[in-house]
């Protein structure tokens, strides 16, 4: 459980990131150095004004004008369905994206209320090369505990690096859904899949805050 609330609280990581890309000039040719201005940023921007866990009109505000076009969720969708998102149709298949990207708009609102005013943030060296088309940027953070190791995968694009995956102590974002994503496929298809995801997008939003 723990480990769980660690992933779901640091899902930020995922998210927050790109949240800060376009209000600043960041290197996107540089993984390390786009996650490190980003992330930075955002835990500036919390510390000086905490944002509720049940304030989805805001997190949704940031997401919209900031996070979709630095952060790849389709691709992101598309790896946690694996071989199932080629038996999705077209509609199946954006219905999915959209309603997965909503679920984690919502986690996302619960994990900046976990950010710690004192959080540091360590970034572990990392080797590219021009031709890489794949990275990984290695963290740990810390607050008055343990650290707790936080990575994110991102590929390059025409446009510069894209986020799409996050590991919060072993347990890759992707890796997680897909096991989920494949029991709720194999007990009512792909249409059980997006009531599972639409039914719990309802029930969160119902949630007061």
């Amino acid at each position: 459980m723990k480990k769980l609330f660690l992933f779901v609280a640091l899902l930020a990581g995922l998210l927050a990131a790109a949240g800060a890309f376009a209000r600043a000039a960041v290197d996107q040719s540089d993984p390390q150095a786009l996650i490190r201005t980003a992330t930075q940023q955002v835990l500036d921007e919390v510390r000086a004004d905490a944002i509720a866990p049940g304030d989805i009109a805001r997190i949704r505000g940031i997401v919209d004008r900031d996070i979709l076009p630095y952060v790849d969720f389709r691709r992101t969708t598309r790896l946690a369905m694996g071989r199932h998102w080629r038996a999705a149709t077209p509609e199946q298949q954006q219905r999915i994206a959209t309603q997965f990207q909503l679920l984690l708009i919502h986690l996302y609102a619960g994990a900046l209320a976990q950010l710690k005013p004192d959080q540091q943030i360590e970034y572990l060296p990392m080797r590219t090369s021009p031709g890489d088309t794949d990275a990984v940027v290695r963290t740990l953070a810390q607050t008055s505990g343990k650290p707790v190791e936080i990575d994110y995968r991102l590929y390059k694009t025409p446009e510069g690096w894209r986020l799409y995956d996050l590991n919060v102590l072993g347990s890759w974002l992707i890796e997680t859904y897909r096991q989920q994503f494949n029991e709720k496929i194999d007990q009512g298809g792909i249409d059980g899949l997006i009531q599972f995801l639409t039914g719990r997008n309802e029930a969160l939003t119902s949630r007061k805050p």
